[in-house]
């Protein structure tokens, strides 16, 4: 994990001190309430999406877009298009606002089991794979560009 964006690994230290299910619950949440600030532009894409952009496996209807920045690293923007996707909303957030603008070594090399260090071990097999698939797009987006 030494290698995740810095970023990423503050998060992920963060998350590391709850114990509490509805503590970590009540946490995504107020993570998913800033959704708006990592959703894609009307620039980048407007509904319907290219099917390309779309998060497989994802029950929420997840779309992930990266643009290239100047310095070479990604910004990442998503749409959740289910109103009560809050996880994949939640996801969306912490890596829009963690992996945009570092270094694409860094993103290439996220592995997917950080969903567990977010969600906890007890989340759904379903939710899971979706929530897996938002960060091995992310992942794809930076190593195909490095």
């Amino acid at each position: 994990m030494a290698d995740y964006p810095e970023k990423l690994l503050a998060v992920l230290d963060d998350f590391s001190f709850i114990t509490d299910r509805n503590e970590r619950v009540e946490y995504l949440i107020e993570i998913a309430d800033r959704f708006a600030s990592v959703k894609v532009p009307p620039d980048v894409a407007t509904p319907p999406y290219d099917e390309a952009h779309r998060v497989p496996a994802c029950e929420s209807d997840a779309f992930v877009w990266a643009q290239p920045n100047a310095d070479g690293t990604l910004h990442f923007s998503f749409d959740v298009l289910n109103p009560q996707g809050l996880s994949a909303k939640a996801m969306s957030v912490v890596l829009g606002e963690t992996c945009s603008g570092a270094p694409l070594e860094q993103v290439a090399a996220l592995e997917t089991s950080i969903v567990f260090s977010l969600f906890g071990r007890e989340i759904s097999m379903g939710k899971g794979q979706g929530l897996m698939d938002i960060i091995t797009m992310v992942q794809y987006e930076a190593k195909r560009r490095l």
